[in-house]
């Protein structure tokens, strides 16, 4: 489905050596072997909605992670920043302090490191809504691709 989302924009490439990847598959050793193939001097971003980085620091080696790539995290609609403190573990409020940064520029100026955080339009659409709104009949048109409602029906997903 991911490739049926981005078919017709040459700015996104599917990547799916996380599903040929044998056994456990982290988002380190996915980064580590970006970063190889890259090299040491190409940024690299690791796009994450607000939900995900709070769960950040329960991830394997996920301290690693700001020596491969940079954290971009979008505010999802109810994840607004001023929110998080109350609900992030302290080793993560200590990374985003000492890596913060409100420039996006900041991103292309190093290949790693830094984490920045941006306010998305608020659009409240989850894979939970499009799961649930199909088993109940209801169209999710418009909230995804036509190719991705055309895939999910033809290979009878989500429905009892």
């Amino acid at each position: 489905m991911a490739k049926l989302a981005c078919a017709g924009n040459p700015h996104f490439v599917v990547d799916d050596r996380e599903l040929r990847r044998p056994g456990p598959s982290y988002t380190v050793d996915t980064l580590t072997e970006l970063r190889a193939e890259l090299g040491a001097d190409q940024p690299l971003c690791l796009l994450l909605g607000a939900d995900a980085f709070l769960g950040l620091a329960s991830w394997h080696r996920w301290q690693e992670i700001f020596n491969l790539a940079h954290i971009a995290v979008a505010h999802r609609p109810g994840f607004a920043q001023a929110s998080w403190a109350g609900s992030m573990p302290p080793a993560l409020q200590q990374a985003l302090a000492a890596r913060q940064t409100v420039d996006p520029s900041a991103l292309a100026k190093a290949p790693a490191g830094q984490i920045l955080t941006y306010p998305l339009t608020p659009l409240d659409i989850s894979a939970s809504r499009i799961r649930n709104d199909l088993q109940q009949n209801k169209s999710p048109r418009y909230l995804v691709p036509d190719a991705i409602l055309n895939y999910i029906s033809q290979n009878k997903l989500y429905s009892e």
